[in-house]
């Protein structure tokens, strides 16, 4: 550690230059909020995608995930913070507008449902492309269960400027900015975001409980007690969204994704997603006449791979994200461990952005050693135990094989970061991130100020269900919401826009030349390049 530690400090010096801290300025980011749909009274709305809101195919800030009722909210990369939180909210206000009397979930951990057949599959029309979107979705309703894809995330996307790598790379590695240095750097942040992402879930976690449908039917180890008319919750959980009930679901347990090098991940996404699963082999072909799944092998596609983070390139029409890859490097990274947050209209908060370039720079800037099959099991290991009871505050993680209490480990990470955040502030002449990192840190020295710990303090000191919670909070913020301005688009835009979403769908639908069947064989049959 004291090597790491000297390394750190030589490379945070180098950082601190102001020919390199001046390209700071360039750190871009995005969102992605999902948010179900429901009925004033709490339930899921059942009604399709509205076509005021645009084709969820081809539209690109209003779009669905799983479920037609899963919302998903897209902000463009942007370097200004408050022009994406007010970007992110002028599109709340227009969903809002165009959806009747419903509201939005404002959790993480879904609404009370009776029955997993009440989540419709989200549609994308009649094109091949898709009806692909479809059955994929199919598939992981199949392999998965509905219930665990109505789960609600927000997926913080960040990259830093070829400026920034240009000088980083020539100085630190001595080398030049090319794909095969920079998406090396990025897997190198990735590798550290992963050691250190236990830290996400015990600052932004904010599912401690959950409706008791969620389980209805699951065999569940966990503790859980009761609250309320039947919401259940774990006293010491910070994000049951990220438990084995939720993403980190057990059924990918075995799958070791090597974050060495990009080539090495490539090669164990693409083996996953080409290795036949006895367990899926049971949906293979079609029933009724209907395919069950894409194909029966342990990965239908490679976004089915549950992930705290994961590296992105912008893919073409039909180009797959390991193609995209290869071809072209790693261009952002995509955060994946952020909780809805109920306190906020938009499902995020402003101090999570600088808080969050502190801590993704930080994993940049220490240095990152290849991660080993038991190194790789340790992170998966602590952020199971973080998430479960991470305000425990007995609670021992494990780095490099030996036992450390949470606290001892959050404060060195902690204290790293106030280094960076000072870097961060010199050079925009701001102290947003130093306060960010301040403001964070004072939930490490008390957990009742987690996002987790306030929502269990409602909750039990009013003897309030999950369900009537999340209805109180759902109508209040679609009330402010509707009251507020448009500050980057407007209604006139975001509604040509989704016309233009749908012109550009129907464009789509007219161009296919083949079967689905054979367009299906044809994706799949087409050899990674």
């Amino acid at each position: 550690m004291q090597t790491l530690d000297k390394d750190f400090n030589e490379r945070l010096a180098i950082l601190a230059k102001e020919e390199l801290a001046s390209t700071l300025a360039g750190i871009s980011h995005g969102i992605e909020r999902e948010a179900l749909r429901i009925q004033p009274n709490g339930k899921l709305a059942q009604t399709p995608h509205n076509e005021k809101l645009g084709a969820a195919l081809t539209h690109d800030y209003i779009t669905t995930d799983f479920s037609e009722s899963l919302l998903e909210f897209i902000t463009p990369p942007e370097q200004n913070v408050d022009k994406t939180l007010g970007q992110l909210r002028d599109v709340h206000k227009f969903a809002l507008a165009n959806i009747g009397d419903e509201c939005l979930w404002p959790m993480s951990m879904p609404c009370y449902i009776d029955d997993q057949n009440e989540i419709p599959i989200a549609q994308f029309g009649k094109s091949n492309v898709g009806k692909m979107k479809s059955l994929y979705r199919e598939g992981l309703k199949n392999r998965y269960g509905s219930m665990m894809q109505a789960i609600a995330g927000v997926h913080f996307n960040f990259s830093l400027p070829d400026s920034f790598w240009d000088i980083w790379l020539d100085k630190v590695e001595g080398s030049e900015n090319n794909k095969e240095t920079k998406s090396a750097a990025y897997f190198a942040l990735i590798r550290n975001y992963r050691r250190f992402c236990w830290l996400i879930p015990y600052l932004y976690g904010a599912s401690p409980a959950l409706c008791s449908s969620f389980i209805k039917g699951k065999n569940t180890t966990l503790p859980f007690k009761t609250i309320g008319k039947g919401s259940l919750y774990l006293p010491y959980a910070t994000s049951l969204r990220m438990s084995d009930l939720g993403y980190t679901n057990s059924a990918q347990s075995g799958l070791m994704t090597c974050y060495n090098q990009v080539d090495t991940y490539i090669a164990s996404l693409r083996k996953a997603i080409s290795t036949p699963s006895e367990i899926f082999e049971k949906y293979a072909g079609k029933k009724d006449g209907q395919y069950q799944q894409l194909n029966s092998n342990v990965l239908q596609i490679e976004n089915e791979l549950y992930s705290p983070i994961r590296p992105k390139q912008p893919t073409k029409p039909l180009e797959k994200p390991t193609d995209a890859l290869q071809a072209r490097g790693v261009e952002y990274i995509e955060v994946r461990a952020l909780d809805v947050d109920p306190f906020s209209d938009i499902g995020i908060e402003r101090n999570q952005f600088f808080f969050l370039d502190v801590f993704l720079v930080y994993c940049v800037v220490m240095p990152s050693l290849d991660m080993t099959p038991d190194s790789y099991r340790e992170t998966e290991t602590n952020l199971r135990a973080v998430v479960d009871h991470g305000r425990d505050p007995e609670l021992m993680l494990s780095t490099e094989g030996e036992s450390v209490p949470m606290n001892q480990w959050a404060a060195e990470l902690f204290a790293g970061m106030r280094q960076v955040a000072k870097v961060l502030d010199t050079n925009h002449e701001v102290a947003e991130y130093s306060k960010a990192v301040e403001q964070e840190w004072q939930k490490i020295v008390d957990p009742a100020l987690t996002p987790s710990a306030k929502v269990l303090a409602i909750l039990l000191g009013e003897n309030k269900d999950n369900g009537t919670l999340g209805v109180e909070l759902a109508s209040a913020y679609k009330q402010s919401l509707n009251q507020a301005e448009y500050k980057f688009f407007d209604a006139e835009k975001l509604s040509q826009h989704a016309v233009s979403s749908l012109d550009a769908q129907h464009h789509i639908e007219q161009s296919d030349t083949v079967s689905f069947d054979q367009f299906l064989s044809d994706y799949f049959t087409y050899q990674f390049n």
